[in-house]
């Protein structure tokens, strides 16, 4: 079972990353985030958390290599969309267990506390050298 989901939240530990092989082509890249998404109501100047959860939130791309370069810092805010899935399974003492988590499509910084922003040139392939057309 699966639904849509977004949602705002903070990071409340290091991202983890992981690669599975996948036969002959490269390897799939996982990163997990455990977040806990709040529901903040504006009141008198500021705002009042009106409960919240915790879930984990994983995303599988080629790109998760790419973001762990990138600065993902415990208490940072970022915008999940995705879908929630729910997973059945039992603990250690046979009792039936229920776990929902998020399967990211899009997962954006949120501007909120972050400090300084450093843009880098993305590596790239060398370009051949285009030589001007002959008139």
């Amino acid at each position: 079972m699966s639904t849509f989901f977004l949602g705002e939240g903070n990071i409340c530990s290091k991202p983890e990353f992981r690669s599975f092989p996948n036969g002959n082509n490269p390897p799939r890249t996982m990163m997990r985030l455990n977040v806990r998404f709040d529901n903040p109501v504006p009141k008198d100047g500021g705002y009042e958390d009106r409960g919240g959860f915790f879930a984990p939130v994983e995303i599988w791309h080629s790109d998760a290599e790419h973001w762990s370069e990138n600065i993902y810092q415990r208490g940072m805010r970022i915008l999940v969309e995705g879908r929630t899935v729910m997973q059945e399974w039992e603990d250690n003492d046979k009792k039936p267990r229920l776990t929902f988590k998020i399967e990211a499509r899009r997962i954006a910084i949120l501007p909120n506390r972050v400090v300084t922003i450093v843009m880098k040139d993305k590596p790239s392939q060398q370009e051949p050298e285009n030589e001007p057309p002959e008139l």
